[in-house]
């Protein structure tokens, strides 16, 4: 007997074999895709950590070019010295320490609870240069990177991401352009942990003055600029007893 196509049963009975189907499909396609899927999520990590130390591809020209992922993990193993976690005012060698889930990390931290904050050592041109990841809220949702400092608090590098700035506008955080005039502005004013200001009323267009802690802002990006202003000074409000430590030594 054939089937009557135009009753809403066979309708139904459709949209619930695709939709069992389909979802199978992507289930074991998930699955299958896990292991791949972990292994790129960690060598982005470690191409962003090195980005951070100016460690990449970017000719003088180009745009954000990162360490190809067929070598990034070996450059990581040679380029990171060490990899530590800070808890509770004490540092701990954690060799998987890039694979820390910032988000929750600094989630548990407001929540008043422990936290283990990854902190990365590495050496570029015979200087040590201490990466600390960050983690903040743009315009429409979560913005992070990853910042590198010397032992005088000045900036050598940083890499900024977000999931869902506005193209163009706020998504431009990701770009050369503006991560490039971060490197050499100094974390310090005077004794004090003030930060980088992004700022739309910045006075050095050409970032050629180092010392006013402060990047033009990105034109009709105010918010996610602020996000990122805040994120940094947040960074070092959760970091500032490690960096005493470095600037101490």
């Amino acid at each position: 007997m054939a089937l009557n196509t135009e009753k809403n049963s066979y309708t139904v009975l459709f949209a619930v074999i695709m939709v069992a189907v389909v979802g199978s499909l992507l289930a074991f396609l998930a699955s299958s895709l896990s292991g791949k899927i972990k292994e790129n999520e960690r060598f982005e990590k470690q191409q962003n950590i090195l980005y951070a130390m100016g460690i990449n591809e970017n000719t003088q020209d180009s745009g954000v070019n990162f360490i190809p992922t067929n070598v990034v993990e070996d450059r990581f193993l040679e380029e990171v010295k060490g990899q530590y976690v800070w808890v509770n005012g004490e540092i701990e060698e954690d060799d998987q320490a890039f694979l820390i889930d910032i988000k929750k990390e600094f989630a548990a931290l407001k929540a008043g609870d422990d936290a283990r904050l990854p902190i990365f050592m590495g050496e570029k041109d015979g200087e040590e240069l201490y990466v600390l990841p960050m983690y903040g809220k743009g315009l429409w949702d979560a913005i992070w990177g990853f910042m590198s400092v010397d032992k005088d608090m000045v900036v050598q590098g940083v890499y900024f991401d977000h999931k869902g700035e506005t193209a163009g506008l706020g998504a431009n955080i990701k770009l050369r352009f503006f991560m490039d005039d971060f490197i050499g502005e100094s974390l310090m004013e005077g004794q004090s942990y003030s930060g980088i200001a992004v700022s739309k009323t910045n006075n050095d267009p050409l970032n050629e003055d180092k010392q006013d802690n402060e990047v033009d802002a990105i034109a009709g990006a105010t918010i996610t600029g602020n996000g990122v202003s805040a994120m940094i000074k947040e960074t070092l409000k959760l970091y500032r007893p490690y960096l005493e430590t470095i600037r101490n030594n």
